[in-house]
């Protein structure tokens, strides 16, 4: 059986840091729960406590939660109240759709005065003969029972006929009880048999793989696929008796079939490792040495040829949430290898790269794996940038220089080319923004020493 464990616990505590001393709120519903343990010791601050839709058949080990105000048990198979005086601070229950039969059993919740609301819908002891007189007379401090609120006249009727309804609801419990004594001993029959037929189902498998019966087995192994057809047919009808056989809504019978689908659900997953493990790995490289392009994990991806930074560029299209430990890169010379949770993506680089200066990173906006690589032949693309401002003639010798392997500085010489004088334009310029006119004739005066036959006009 599933029992509540320390590990279960901490997952779901995930809004409390994963510390359970301290819990005051959790939910363990539809973890497959069949025994209450560890609860009153590990958990002692507990306020709200969800358990509905488990396989819980006796509430146990809550009874020490004394600051527990809200206890949700529903779809249980629980069959009667206890273990419940030491909850001084409960004020909601719910116990809808159990198997509660033992509808006295509900005098052990006087003791819990706090509380307020009480639910036993889909409970067989709402179907006894003064059921709600009984509940409300029994349990004065409550409130509210099944969403129905508790009117003062309805609780003063109740009391009045208490004596009476107490000793319907006495005979009722009674023959109910016999009733679950049957059904107990009806599911304790259903399950030798079925004990007996899986015991013989084994030893026909044990026979069938006996060596007397090597040549049958081959036999249904050369079928292949009919074999497979048939065992599924098989499966099919075991299914649909087992679904459309009619038995009793009991403890015992939502059991059963929980074990059933689990047993079924046990089997398909084995099917599918063995079919897993039967899978021959997808070959990466040929026998030749061929290196082949292979995307198992089917992620979409693109591979840019960045000329600006001489690389190449692959983006992996990897799972946003996916952990970076469950990623493998490896990079190669000719081509580049992903492993992405143990399936492998591989392409064939265009050029040849440096794998030792190579990095992989991973994108904050979209997770994906960028993967850049720098190509072993370099290109300095300033030189060619430079050379669009010098002659057609020279860009020719250029060229072949560099296919001779020579590298040439790209420097401007006087006596080849002809460039306009920059400092007399910035003069000129200067000349022709300055300001107030009594500095020009310091300008002219100094022009004077600079010319040997400059005659002074007056006029001029």
């Amino acid at each position: 059986f599933l029992s509540v464990t320390e590990d279960l616990i901490r997952r779901r505590a995930e809004h409390n840091n994963c510390e359970i001393f301290s819990l005051e709120e959790i939910s363990l519903h539809q973890q497959e729960i069949e025994k209450l343990e560890y609860l009153d010791k590990w958990c002692r601050d507990l306020k709200i406590l969800y358990l509905q839709n488990n396989l819980i058949p006796k509430l146990e080990n809550v009874g020490k939660l004394k600051k527990l105000e809200y206890l949700n048990v529903a779809l249980n198979n629980i069959e009667r109240i206890e273990n419940l005086e030491g909850c001084e601070e409960l004020r909601k229950l719910d116990l809808t759709a159990n198997f509660i039969g033992e509808l006295s059993s509900i005098e052990a919740l006087k003791y819990n005065i706090h509380l307020k609301e009480l639910f036993l819908v889909g409970n067989p002891c709402t179907q006894f003969e003064g059921y709600r007189q009984f509940v409300v007379a029994t349990l004065q401090q409550l409130k509210c029972l099944d969403s129905k609120e508790i009117e003062r006249s309805e609780r003063i009727q109740a009391l009045q006929s208490y004596p009476e309804v107490k000793q319907k609801i006495r005979e009722q419990e009674k023959a109910y009880l016999l009733k679950r004594d049957r059904e107990k001993e009806e599911a304790q029959i259903r399950m030798q048999e079925r004990k007996v037929k899986e015991q013989n189902q084994k030893e026909s498998k044990l026979g069938f793989d006996s060596p007397d019966s090597l040549q049958d087995k081959e036999n249904h192994q050369a079928g292949g696929e009919k074999q497979e057809t048939f065992r599924t047919v098989e499966d099919d009808e075991e299914d649909r008796r087992f679904w459309e056989e009619p038995t009793p809504y009991t403890p015992e019978s939502r059991l059963e079939t929980h074990r059933y689908i689990e047993e079924k659900r046990r089997a398909k997953e084995n099917v599918r490792e063995s079919k897993r493990r039967e899978k021959p790995l997808r070959p990466l490289v040929t026998a030749e040495g061929k290196i082949l392009n292979v995307n198992v994990p089917k992620l979409h991806f693109s591979l840019k040829d960045d000329e600006e930074n001489n690389q190449i560029v692959l983006d992996l299209a990897v799972y946003r949430h996916l952990d970076t430990s469950l990623l493998e890169v490896d990079v190669q010379p000719t081509y580049i290898r992903v492993l992405v949770k143990g399936k492998p993506f591989q392409i064939v680089l265009p050029e040849e790269v440096k794998p030792d200066s190579s990095s992989a990173k991973r994108s904050q906006t979209t997770g994906h794996l960028v993967v850049s690589m720098p190509k072993v032949k370099e290109i300095i693309l300033a030189k060619q940038k430079a050379s669009t401002s010098i002659k057609h003639s020279d860009c020719n010798t250029l060229q072949e220089n560099a296919r001779s392997g020579q590298v040439e500085k790209l420097e401007v010489d006087p006596s080849k080319y002809s460039f306009p004088d920059v400092t007399k334009i910035i003069q000129e310029k200067e000349q022709s923004g300055q300001g107030p006119i009594k500095l020009q004739p310091e300008k002219i005066l100094e022009t004077k020493h600079t010319y040997v036959d400059f005659e002074n006009n007056e006029d001029v």
